[in-house]
């Protein structure tokens, strides 16, 4: 049985969260890949590591990620190249590494459009097509130039955990 929209669940010995919280929470159901943008920003190179990413056109060949405004290097990403770099299940140390828990030291492939991550399941090199306001994110769209992809099982998200995709689920784009 679901609840009704907009209710918080009642549990007892448990103080009620906010509706906010509650919105995540519902959000984080949905299981997600996990990526990685990269890009050369003014001073430095940047990678944050994102949950939501999505396809948007196959001609143009365009794809978007949506980046939370108070992310340290969100202002710098505006107008440039970046590349999103699809993590697989091994990966999980690299994903929070670009989450604020600094660990292994990434290897990046240089590309003349933006700097990628080494051994990612698959990358999209982007340049800029577009960016919309997204309430607290903004929803950059860019127009891929270089893609590929390798075999492996795919790094996810759910209900606040990283978990894993086996490739045996993956690769159904023949059948599409």
């Amino acid at each position: 049985m679901f609840a009704q929209p907009g209710a918080l669940p009642e549990r007892p010995g448990r103080t009620v969260r906010s509706r906010s919280h509650h919105f995540r929470g519902s959000l984080g159901r949905f299981a997600t890949g996990v990526a990685i943008v990269t890009f050369d920003g003014a001073t430095k190179r940047h990678g944050i590591t994102v949950n939501s990413f999505t396809s948007v056109s196959l001609d143009p060949p365009l794809v978007l990620v949506s980046i939370a405004r108070h992310t340290r290097a969100h202002d710098e990403l505006a107008g440039r190249p970046f590349s999103v770099n699809i993590l697989g299940a091994e990966q999980e140390a690299l994903a929070r590494h670009f989450a604020g828990q600094p660990g292994v030291e990434p290897v990046w492939v240089e590309s003349p459009l933006a700097p990628r991550l080494a051994r990612v399941l698959a990358y999209f090199e982007c340049k800029p097509w577009a960016a919309y306001d997204g309430g607290d994110h903004t929803l950059y769209l860019g127009e891929v130039v270089d893609f590929g992809y390798r075999s492996g099982d795919a790094l996810a998200f759910a209900n606040g955990r990283f978990t894993t995709i086996p490739e045996s689920q993956l690769g159904v784009e023949d059948l599409l």
